[in-house]
């Protein structure tokens, strides 16, 4: 039988420091592991910023709506154009009281993702009580955000509503 030579110190550390540097890749993996999928999955950013405008709007807190909107945002509703000075001034104040007062369900959402642009769409019911009025509808919806850096802005938004008879 063929003796093995005697091993020095330093190679006995080496498969410790090999086994180290395999749990340090590991770990450094898990930690991007958020940032792969989000460059893997730019659908699920872009539905994160729809739901969060709706949060923000069901919420009152125009600052968060506002700031999800990008400078040069179109928005289209009840016949109308509004540019983002218009709509903070004009249909903002009663988008965030209907929000808050009605609720709102909606259907699936689909989004195509093109490079930097992508734009979302959904349908969705709502129920419930204005004020004096009743509220039974249906409606849609459409955005469409650009990427600026690594996050999603709304560019434009187009809703459209008919009550249920």
């Amino acid at each position: 039988m063929r003796e093995q030579p005697e091993q020095s110190s330093s190679q006995r550390r080496r498969p410790f420091e090999r086994r180290a540097s395999v749990m340090a890749l590991v770990l450094v993996t898990l930690m991007c592991a958020p940032r792969l999928v989000d460059a893997q999955m730019p659908e699920d950013g872009v539905i994160e910023v729809v739901d969060t405008y709706h949060r923000a709007l069901a919420s009152g807190d125009s600052v968060t709506a506002l700031s999800l909107l990008a400078e040069d945002v179109t928005i289209l509703e009840s016949g109308g154009a509004e540019d983002k000075e218009q709509y903070r001034s004009g249909h903002l104040s009663g988008d965030m009281r209907f929000a808050a007062a009605v609720p709102r369900e909606r259907g699936e959402i689909r989004v195509t993702v093109l490079g930097d642009v992508a734009w979302a769409w959904s349908t969705n019911t709502a129920q419930g009580r204005m004020g004096e009025r009743d509220v039974n509808s249906r409606g849609a919806e459409l955005m469409v955000l650009s990427r600026d850096g690594d996050r999603w802005m709304i560019r434009a938004i187009h809703w459209s509503s008919r009550s249920v008879r």
